[in-house]
């Protein structure tokens, strides 16, 4: 009996500690230790468009075909529905930038991807510049800026120089090292989904996955198009979660732009 009391405290003590609680739990009960990536600010204080984002530990990005790209094989400015594990759409995503950075620089092109609410309100505005994307360019490889409102940074996601394997780190808005993003060795699909894990600092621990859906032989050769899902601890900082989005279009454009690295 004692040590189901005891686990009873414990568990009160966690759900204090998930973004919505009322309550902080008193100085005299033991903590949780920190960890950055657990360092949600209170609801009163979260980014506004953001606070629907505390409750969802799942996250599903799915760009819309553009029938102009299928029938001219032209690439079109990309469009994405955020949507929560029930398939109810969050948020819409649209791409800006010039023809000439979509036709010529196409994996590499420079975008402002603006996120909108399901009012038409901007919440999150993606930048991503010019930069390359070659190991052999280890000083100005892929980075990307999220700000949430727009006009405020919040974190970063910034490409790691290895010779195998594709490597991101997540940075606050003070660009502190927050959370390790590792992809497989191969990108290709091969008829299955691909899971780049999110992994702790250190890289010793596994939070979760952004994973990139097989879409069918007919939509990955012929269209762009790609779906992805983000899995992530539910009491993750909102902000976090806006940069692991901002994380899953870079992914997108760096490796799956191209129709047949879909196979």
């Amino acid at each position: 009996m004692a040590s189901q009391d005891t686990q009873g405290q414990i568990n009160k003590i966690f759900q204090d500690y998930l973004p919505g609680s009322p309550d902080l739990p008193s100085q005299s009960k033991p903590v949780e230790p920190t960890k950055a990536w657990k360092h949600a600010p209170p609801p009163h204080i979260l980014p506004p468009g953001l606070e629907y984002l505390s409750q969802l530990d799942q996250i599903i990005i799915h760009q819309q075909v553009e029938l102009l790209e299928v029938i001219l094989g032209t690439e079109t400015r990309s469009k994405y529905e955020i949507k929560n594990r029930l398939g109810q759409r969050v948020y819409f995503a649209m791409e800006e930038n010039g023809c000439f950075d979509r036709k010529f620089c196409s994996p590499i092109r420079s975008f402002t991807i603006r996120i909108t609410d399901n009012t038409g309100q901007e919440v999150i505005t993606v930048n991503r510049p010019l930069r390359c994307n070659s190991c052999w360019f280890p000083c100005y490889m892929q980075e990307l800026e999220v700000q949430s409102p727009p006009g405020t940074i919040v974190g970063y996601v910034v490409q790691n120089w290895d010779p195998l394997l594709p490597k991101f780190t997540i940075l606050n808005e003070s660009k502190e090292d927050v959370l390790k993003i590792i992809g497989p060795y191969a990108t290709c699909s091969c008829f299955g989904d691909v899971d780049f894990e999110v992994k702790t600092v250190n890289e010793m621990s596994t939070i979760g996955k952004i994973s990139k859906y097989w879409s069918g032989f007919v939509n990955n050769v012929f269209t762009n198009a790609a779906n992805f899902g983000i899995q992530v601890p539910v009491d993750l900082d909102v902000k976090i979660k806006a940069i692991m989005i901002g994380a899953c279009f870079l992914i997108d454009l760096m490796f799956f732009e191209n129709s047949l690295d879909g196979l």
